[in-house]
């Protein structure tokens, strides 16, 4: 009606123009009367269609199919606008560049991540495909036991709340819980255990136990039988009296040499001639060192199985000898302070010795070899670097069976040396694998730094140069290419190629570096029994000459009287030079 409403206005609204135009000339002939009629005002009603435009009918049949992105095949040819049209739905919200990050597909469906943990999801999931019931997350706040349980409820009432990880006996077992930590794991609100699983529980913790028991028996046995061959550790002095009249000990420091000491000239001398020569040893000699700070004792390690500390200023005689290994000695360390030292030998045996009183302290038995042992400056824990490829790190403070700290496993072959760099922080360690690494101490998993280059020999030896600050800025090791290599220490740790020392012949040997106090000689015997000495600066040829009948395997230079060296041999002699 609104419609035809329309129509008839309009249709009447033409009438009347019409009407209009006709009585056009009798309208203008009562105007010139003077009077004259005004037009009525007219209005236009116009209709609003509130629906829609829904096409036409013509396209009402045409039906319009929607293409799926992961479609991988199309029964159709598409047009253009419906390969490229725009998604329809909403958007997913984990959406990231066109996927979903930890989606996984199950046979009933995707998985897409919740609030609920992860290891919470498997654990009902699991308990729901396999018991038939799960516990809701919807309603987990609510308090009442049992009303947030889908699924089969007689099975959660069987199974008294308890879900597939909860279900497993043997559960305490694998996580190597305490008894009251398993209880208070595996009981909880409807997670109650039987007295019969209460039973098992203890008795799967009472199995542990003795299995753990049984191992560390075997391993104290293990021990025990390798400290079974090992001797009786004794020593002998060879002096008049250990203490003198004033109460000093033989291992303190002459008077005379603390005042030289500390009036002591830093400008060195070559030697010339040998002043004294220490004989006592029945086989040869492979390792001398000074006590520190003074050098007025030299120790000594022979292959006769003995090590014997030596006067150096008084009347120059054997003061004790320590015995304790039943195979030569291979190397031997003081402490910081000269009041210990440890000696490692053949036997497998590293020994940690009492100094003035000669009484073994302590004790180990290696697995493999120990050719070099060094005493730690900070903690006094000892490092022996052994032929089963490890370095060993024991605490002579705790007993034996506890004083093992730490193991060094990186090297595929022997290890030779064991030094300190960088105020004691770092380990460096070279091998038969021609390889150096430097290593954290206290840490050994992983070397820091890992020196390996196709040209490298082992390097059976190798000495810390001198400092004053006791943070030494250089390394010297002995290359088995007969030559002798420098690396300096510090923030880089990398190879100095301005200085390397040849000329000796040493392949085959593990002949000991020494370098004068103010760095300006190096010194180091040879497979001849020469001794050479070259200029540390120009790292030319200095001096050498005859030492020894034989090898000449240690060399080293007084740490205060600055002319003069101490040399051994395997001919079975030190000789002391000036």
């Amino acid at each position: 009606k609104q419609e035809g409403g329309t129509m008839d206005a309009l249709g009447a609204l033409a009438c009347y123009d019409d009407a209009d135009e006709a009585g056009g000339s009798s309208s203008a002939g009562k105007q010139e009367g003077g009077a004259a009629k005004q037009r009525p005002k007219m209005t236009t009603a116009i209709a609003v269609r509130a629906a829609p435009e829904v096409g036409s009918l013509e396209s009402a049949g045409v039906i319009t199919p929607m293409i799926s992105n992961d479609a991988k095949v199309v029964p159709y040819n598409p047009k253009y606008e419906a390969l490229w049209a725009a998604e329809q739905g909403p958007q997913n919200p984990y959406y990231v560049n066109g996927i979903t990050p930890g989606m996984r597909n199950t046979l009933g469906g995707s998985i897409e991540r919740t609030n609920i943990a992860d290891f919470h999801f498997e654990d009902q999931f699991q308990t729901y495909n396999t018991f038939g019931f799960a516990m809701d997350p919807a309603a987990a706040s609510d308090a009442t036991l049992g009303s947030d349980v889908v699924g089969d409820r007689a099975m959660w009432a069987t199974m008294q709340g308890r879900s597939v990880q909860q279900a497993t006996k043997r559960d305490a077992k694998k996580r190597k819980l305490e008894d009251a930590a398993a209880a208070k794991v595996l009981t909880g609100c409807g997670t109650a255990l039987t007295e019969e699983e209460q039973a098992e529980v203890a008795k799967d913790l009472e199995d542990a136990e003795a299995t753990k028991a049984a191992a560390k028996a075997v391993v104290v046995a293990e021990r025990k039988a390798r400290e079974k061959g090992m001797p009786d550790a004794t020593s002998q002095f060879h002096g008049k009296a250990e203490v003198d009249y004033q109460g000093r000990t033989w291992l303190d420091c002459p008077t005379d040499l603390k005042k030289q000491s500390e009036l002591a000239s830093c400008q060195s001398y070559i030697p010339k001639t040998c002043v004294h020569t220490w004989t006592g040893h029945t086989a040869g000699v492979h390792a001398i060192r000074w006590i520190p700070k003074t050098g007025h004792l030299l120790l000594s390690a022979s292959m006769d199985g003995k090590v014997k500390i030596w006067d150096v200023y008084n009347n120059r005689k054997c003061v004790r000898t320590y015995s304790g290994h039943t195979k030569p000695v291979r190397d031997i360390c003081f402490s910081q302070d000269g009041r210990q030292f440890c000696s490692a030998g053949f036997d497998r045996v590293v020994r940690y010795w009492d100094t003035e009183t000669g009484a073994c302290l302590n004790a180990w038995k290696a697995k493999g070899i120990p050719y070099c042992c060094k005493i730690h400056p900070g903690d006094d824990n000892i490092l022996a670097g052994c032929s089963d490829k490890n370095i060993v790190q024991w605490d002579p403070r705790q007993s034996t069976d506890d004083s093992l700290v730490q193991e060094y496993v990186q090297h595929l072959g022997a290890v030779n040396t064991v030094n300190f760099i960088d105020d004691n922080r770092r380990v460096v360690t070279t091998a038969d694998d021609k390889k150096l690494f430097v290593w954290e101490y206290g840490i050994g998993t992983a070397p820091m730094k890992h020196v390996a280059e196709p040209w490298m020999h082992s390097m059976p030896t190798m000495t810390v140069a001198p400092s004053d600050d006791g943070n030494p800025k250089y390394l010297l090791g002995q290359s088995l290419d007969n030559q002798i290599l420098v690396y300096q220490t510090g923030d880089r740790f990398k190879l100095n190629k301005k200085k390397h020392f040849v000329g000796h012949t040493i392949a085959g040997y593990a002949c000991q570096i020494g370098v004068s106090p103010d760095m300006k000689y190096v010194i180091s015997g040879d497979g001849d029994g020469r001794l050479w000495l070259w200029d540390w600066k120009s790292t030319k040829v200095y001096r050498k000459f005859k030492a020894h009948d034989g090898v000449c395997i240690g060399a080293i230079w007084h740490p205060i009287e600055q002319s003069k060296v101490a040399t051994c041999g395997w001919d079975g002699l030190i000789k002391f030079w000036d």
